[in-house]
């Protein structure tokens, strides 16, 4: 699974989820479903979602595996 820190990003900017969709161009139900994990974003799109908040990829999204150590 993709995890994301898109709603913990947001927050310290203060931008609602229809700032970031006019950041990325896309919908701001684009951007709920990606929060709640029922969509991953292309890699174009996360790469975009970096962008706009001026951060590496990787401070974005990670995954996680599902595997217990």
């Amino acid at each position: 699974m993709i995890k994301n820190r898109i709603k913990v990003l947001r927050a310290e900017r203060d931008w609602t989820q229809a700032d970031l969709a006019d950041y990325v161009g896309i919908s701001r139900q684009a951007v709920i479903s990606i929060e709640k994990y029922k969509y991953t974003p292309s890699l174009d799109l996360a790469f975009s979602i970096a962008k706009a908040f001026d951060v590496d990829i990787n401070e974005v999204f990670k995954q996680e595996d599902d595997m217990n150590e």
